[in-house]
């Protein structure tokens, strides 16, 4: 049952994964085959990036599907977009999840396409009319992938024609689909700055009996009150702070850390790997001692 807060404990809730991951990227291959990654617990790719890969480069990605438990993390489903949903790779999809048993697909709350794609993630509407777009699309995907997915809190930088907050689209999005949570601390860190919120507000408000699993990220500083959102640096200490906020929230969750360029050496991404580890145990520690008085 979920405490006087409406979060659920960590005792009751399933995950598709345990413990802190990484994004497997094709220039990661080479070193982390034959590197030990004992900070990792599970994998993540774009199944965009890999359905329909043989060869050497299917081989390879077999030897982690074998080797970890993996997720996905689409980049084209364009579950806000107004054109119809490409049915086609949906069913190719399915495929790719069956063979590699990845635990869990997730897909970004906005949409990348029209006639053609757009090779950017566009805002949906904070609307009542997109909620039912995007629930509706999402019952689809659902239905043709035979189980539940995960949407993503995403970073955006302007919010046309909204009629509700971030906080309520998000959640009625997820309410109505009942479908799953990504929870990406950095995005709600990088909209804070942005668009000038309190982001232990919006975490707060998260509803944390949704949550799959997280994202943990690196973002760039364009200016004082502009932040990208780009992968591509360290994970800084606000964001460790939020992340460290969700565990004592809602318990603590499987996350994963993103690095899409400016690829650091492999050691150096397995610290970060393992700081989510220490904040993770240390927050799992706290709950068996709670767990100890409760029963004492």
């Amino acid at each position: 049952m979920p405490d006087a807060n409406g979060n659920t404990p960590l005792t009751t809730r399933r995950h598709p994964v345990q413990g802190a991951g990484l994004g497997l990227r094709r220039a990661l291959l080479g070193p982390l085959l034959s590197h030990d990654m004992p900070p990792v617990s599970f994998m993540e790719v774009a199944p965009e990036n890999w359905i329909n890969v043989g060869g050497r480069l299917g081989k390879r990605l077999r030897a982690f599907t074998e080797r970890l438990p993996f997720v996905t993390h689409g980049l084209s489903l364009s579950l806000g977009g107004p054109s119809p949903l490409d049915e086609t790779f949906l069913h190719k999809l399915r495929g790719f999840l069956d063979q590699h048993q990845v635990r869990c697909y997730s897909e970004h709350l906005s949409y990348c396409s029209d006639d053609g794609h757009l090779y950017d993630l566009m805002p949906i509407p904070f609307t009542n009319e997109a909620v039912r777009h995007v629930v509706s699309r999402i019952n689809r995907v659902q239905d043709i992938l035979g189980r539940r997915i995960a949407v993503e809190n995403v970073s955006y930088y302007a919010a046309p024609g909204a009629e509700m907050s971030e906080i309520e689209f998000l959640t009625a999005v997820l309410e109505q689909a009942d479908c799953d949570l990504l929870l990406d601390v950095n995005n709600i860190y990088v909209n804070s700055v942005n668009h000038a919120y309190d982001p232990a507000e919006f975490l707060r408000q998260i509803p944390g009996e949704r949550i799959a699993y997280g994202h943990i990220a690196g973002h760039y500083n364009e200016a004082e009150d502009l932040i990208v959102d780009t992968h591509g640096a360290n994970v800084i200490d606000n964001v460790w702070s939020l992340l460290d906020l969700a565990y004592s929230t809602f318990g603590v969750f499987p996350t994963l850390l993103e690095r899409d360029f400016n690829i650091p050496p492999v050691d150096d991404l397995l610290d970060e790997v393992s700081h989510i580890v220490e904040i993770q145990n240390r927050w799992q520690q706290q709950a068996d001692r709670n767990d100890q008085r409760k029963q004492a």
